[in-house]
């Protein structure tokens, strides 16, 4: 019994190489020895048991069946059934490694089998050198070149290497909403490491809000707003390799534009969107998400016991916010502006939702702690709360300052801070966002709370992105509960 084995590095994330490598059907696309290739029965190409059939370029005829996958541990092997090539009793199995030095993938490829007498040497060299060492190459080059896919090819009317036109939402000057106008764009193809992506669905945010008004200069009018959408990629730049057109992405990304029917944008700020989680789903998501995530992992870490508080508990992040907190074990107190938004907060997570229209909600809150107050207040109102924020904090407590819908927070008196001996954050999500591999991690913690349902989504409010200054005025006049997309 011959055995070979060959083992390389691709310069790809291994979550890229895995996905090409999983499917059994896939080397007629990238391995220059098939020359095509099917699924008997028309099963699918990641079934175990499912069989091969498959024609190699020198004319050769080879028949394979996948008898095991683990997407866990990410390893395939499969065996041959029959085939004009005299390898007998072949079983192979390869298997993927995350290199520890970067975003890089360890590759083992071996076989065992036997050959008639004398050919051993030929035969060894053959599988060793033309199939697995021609893989290990063929299939960088592949995922190089945007590794174009049979099974996904890239969107209808992508003229890939050249201008495109889109429509996108377009801040005339700054005032609001009622500065947006919906125009046609330009939309350049992608550059180097990135990506172009047809848009789908976009999210919309209170951040928008804050730009329009010009209380953040992120733009300089005429500009598109919008910080986050998801959809999917037509063409990708020169050095990308965890992309591929026809890839299901989203991305919150600290540039507005994502107002548009279509975005060229760096592919380090894409992040890659589970099977099964619609676009528009992503969309309504991923910022809300990844807020979330990082006001309770990473701002301020919320334990089992802990008492928080959530204004807007009933909003989109605020809503994330308790499911998220009240998963890891905290007592959720959220502020709300009716008694609908009150029942809302209540089926998220919410434990103790104060109906609040006038910024009063300190002396229900100690109320409810006996009279300590609580351990954190994660705060988006601003100005108009701060002295009911104050007294709501227990000694010790930490204020999260993350947002300000009723003005921007004043510098705290040092001798207020100090007689409860607060802690003061004011975080800014793309300060956390902007190293790319942080990013895809909270990005992948966002995902698996949704797929585990602890964040569950009820998108009430979908407005065509057209209507987009229809949607931050309702966002601005808190007529809306939960998330708001706009569909492309």
């Amino acid at each position: 019994m011959l055995r070979v084995t060959r083992s390389t590095v691709i310069d790809a994330p291994i979550e890229r190489v895995w996905e090409v490598l999983r499917d059994f059907n896939s080397h007629d696309r990238w391995h220059p020895a098939v020359a095509r290739s099917h699924i008997e029965g028309g099963e699918p190409p990641d079934q175990v048991g499912c069989v091969r059939n498959f024609h190699l370029a020198d004319g050769n005829h080879i028949r394979e069946q996948l008898i095991a996958l683990s997407d866990t541990d990410r390893i395939s092997t499969y065996c041959i059934l029959d085939a004009t090539v005299p390898l007998q009793r072949y079983v192979a199995t390869l298997q993927l490694k995350p290199v520890t030095d970067g975003d890089r993938t360890f590759w083992h490829w071996q076989s065992t089998f036997d050959t008639p007498p004398g050919r051993e040497a030929e035969l060894a060299d053959m599988v060793g050198r033309a199939v697995y060492e021609a893989g290990f190459e063929a299939l960088r080059r592949y995922l190089r070149s945007g590794g174009e896919r049979r099974s996904r090819p890239a969107a209808a009317g992508a003229a890939r290497g050249g201008d495109m036109t889109g429509q996108a939402v377009v801040l005339k000057a700054f005032g609001g909403a009622d500065q947006l106008s919906f125009e046609n764009v330009t939309v350049p193809p992608p550059g180097h490491r990135e990506v172009r992506i047809r848009q789908s669905a976009a999210g919309v945010n209170y951040i928008d809000v804050y730009i329009a008004e010009g209380e953040y200069r992120m733009v300089e009018p005429p500009a598109a707003i919008g910080m986050e959408a998801a959809g999917t990629v037509i063409d990708v730049g020169s050095d990308v390799h965890d992309l591929l057109p026809g890839d299901s992405v989203a991305y919150a990304y600290g540039v507005p534009g994502a107002f548009a029917t279509l975005r060229t944008l760096p592919s380090d700020q894409v992040v890659r969107v589970p099977a099964g989680i619609e676009a528009e789903t992503a969309a309504a998501v991923l910022f809300k998400g990844l807020t979330a995530e990082y006001l309770v992992h990473r701002v301020h870490t919320v334990r089992a016991g802990e008492t928080i508080l959530v204004h807007a508990a009933a909003g989109g992040v605020g809503t994330f916010l308790c499911q998220w907190a009240k998963h890891l074990g905290a007592r959720v107190i959220g502020t709300v502006s009716s008694e609908e938004k009150a029942r809302i907060a209540r089926e998220n997570g919410c434990d103790l939702p104060i109906v609040s229209t006038d910024y009063r909600f300190a002396e229900a809150i100690k109320a409810a702690t006996g009279g300590r107050g609580v351990d954190v207040v994660y705060d988006g109102l601003g100005r108009l709360a701060e002295r009911e924020n104050y007294d709501a904090l227990a000694p010790t407590g930490h204020w999260v300052a993350y947002g300000h819908a009723s003005g921007a927070l004043p510098p705290l008196d040092p001798a207020l801070q100090s007689a409860k001996s607060l802690r003061v954050s004011r975080p800014v999500l793309f300060h956390y966002t902007d190293e790319p591999a942080r990013l895809r991690a909270m990005a992948t913690n966002v995902f698996a709370m949704l797929e585990r349902g602890v964040l569950k989504v009820t998108l009430r409010h979908r407005y065509p992105l057209s209507a987009a200054a229809f949607a931050l005025q309702a966002l601005q006049s808190r007529q809306t509960i939960g998330p708001l997309v706009l569909l492309a």
